[in-house]
C-alpha cells in the first residue's frame, strides 16, 4: 500500500505541472492588459510607471521566464500578490478556502443524507409507487436550478419565517460554531439537493445490478432477512461506484459554489475567483486553479483508497 501511495504521489507531479502550464498560458491569452487597467486612461502612456508595475508583479520578461519564475515561487508556497488589491494571495486564500471547503463538505453530507436512503429504497421497491416517487424526486432535483431555489427561499423567508434569511455579515466558525453552521445550513442543503439527484439515480442503478447477482439470490434462498442481505451483501458492493461519483463532487463544489456564495453573501473562494477573472488578476486566477487541481488529484487518491476499505478483495501493491 505504501508503495502504491508513493507511486501515485509521484505521478501527481507531471499532472500538476501540466495544469500549471495550461493555466499560465490561457490566463495570458485573455484579451486585455491588467496593468493598463490599473493605470487608467491617463497613466497608460507612462512607460516608466508601467515597467515598474510589470517588474513588481513579476510580469516582465517573456512568458517562459515568467512561468519558470512562478514555478519557483510555487515551490516555496509563494502565490504572489494580488494585482488589484496588492495583498498576499496566500493570506486571502487562507481566509476563503476553509469557508468553501466547509460549505462543500456540508453539501456532500446533505447530498448523501438524501440520495443514499432514497436510492436504496427505490431499488429495493422497484416498479412500485415508492420507486416512481423516488425517481420523480431525483429528476426534479436535477432539473431545478439551485440559485433559483435559494432566491425563492430567501424571498419566502423574509415574509413567512426568519431562519432562512442570511445574516448581514459572515459568522466565523471560531467565533460562533452554531451560528456558522446555522448560516451555512440552507446553502448546503440547496447545493446538496442539487447533487443528490444524480447520486440517487446512480445508487439505484448500482443497487439493482448487485441485487441481480447470484450470491444475492443464494442469500435470499437461504432465508436470510432482507435487512441482513441489503446491509451485509448488497450495499458494500453497490456503494463502490457511488464513492467514485461522490469523490469527484468535492472538486466540482470547490470551484463551482460561486452562485450560492453570491446569493447568500458567503466570502468563499468561488466569489473571489469570479471577481479575479473579471479584473484579470493573474496571480489569484493561477493560485485558485492550482488549488482546485490539488483537490482533484488528492480526491481521486482518496477514492481509490476507500475502495480497499469497502471491498477487502481490492488490494494495491
Amino acid at each position: 500500500m505504501q508503495r502504491y501511495i508513493a507511486r501515485r504521489l509521484l505521478l501527481m507531479i507531471p499532472t500538476l505541472l501540466g495544469v500549471t502550464f495550461v493555466v499560465f498560458v490561457m490566463v495570458r491569452a485573455v484579451p486585455g492588459d491588467v496593468i493598463d487597467q490599473i493605470l487608467g486612461d491617463f497613466g497608460a502612456g507612462d512607460r516608466e510607471t508601467k515597467e515598474a508595475l510589470l517588474k513588481e508583479y513579476s510580469l516582465d520578461g517573456n512568458i517562459a521566464v515568467q512561468y519558470v519564475r512562478w514555478l519557483g515561487d510555487l515551490a516555496t508556497f509563494d502565490f504572489g500578490k494580488s494585482i488589484i488589491s496588492n495583498r498576499s494571495v496566500l493570506s486571502e486564500l487562507q481566509n476563503r478556502l476553509p469557508v468553501t471547503l466547509e460549505l462543500s463538505l456540508l453539501a456532500i453530507f446533505c447530498s448523501l443524507a438524501i440520495a443514499l436512503p432514497v436510492g436504496i429504497v427505490s431499488a429495493i421497491r422497484q416498479d412500485t409507487i415508492i420507486d416512481y416517487v423516488c425517481r420523480s424526486l431525483a429528476i426534479s432535483l436535477l432539473a431545478v436550478p439551485g440559485f433559483w431555489v435559494g432566491l425563492m427561499l430567501i424571498t419566502m423567508a423574509g415574509k413567512y419565517f426568519t431562519w432562512g434569511v442570511p445574516p448581514k455579515n459572515y459568522i466565523e466558525f471560531t467565533a460562533d460554531p452554531i451560528g456558522n453552521i446555522r448560516m451555512l445550513a440552507m446553502p448546503a442543503i440547496i447545493l446538496g439537493a442539487g447533487l443528490s439527484g444524480g447520486v440517487m439515480r446512480f445508487t439505484r442503478s448500482t443497487m439493482l445490478e448487485v441485487l441481480r447477482q447470484d450470491y444475492v439470490r443464494t442469500a435470499w434462498s437461504k432465508g436470510l432477512r432482507e435487512r441482513v442481505i441489503i446491509t451485509r451483501h448488497v450495499m458494500r458492493n453497490a456503494l463502490i461506484p457511488v464513492v467514485t461519483v461522490v469523490g469527484l463532487q468535492l472538486p466540482i463544489l470547490v470551484g463551482g459554489t460561486v452562485i450560492i456564495e453570491t446569493v447568500y453573501s458567503i466570502p468563499g473562494m468561488g466569489r473571489y475567483y469570479v471577481a479575479s477573472v473579471n479584473q484579470l488578476d493573474y496571480p489569484v486566477i493561477q493560485a485558485i486553479n492550482v488549488i482546485v487541481a490539488l483537490v482533484v488529484v488528492f480526491a481521486n487518491l482518496g477514492v481509490d483508497l476507500i475502495y480497499s476499505v469497502l471491498d477487502p478483495r481490492i488490494r494495491y501493491s
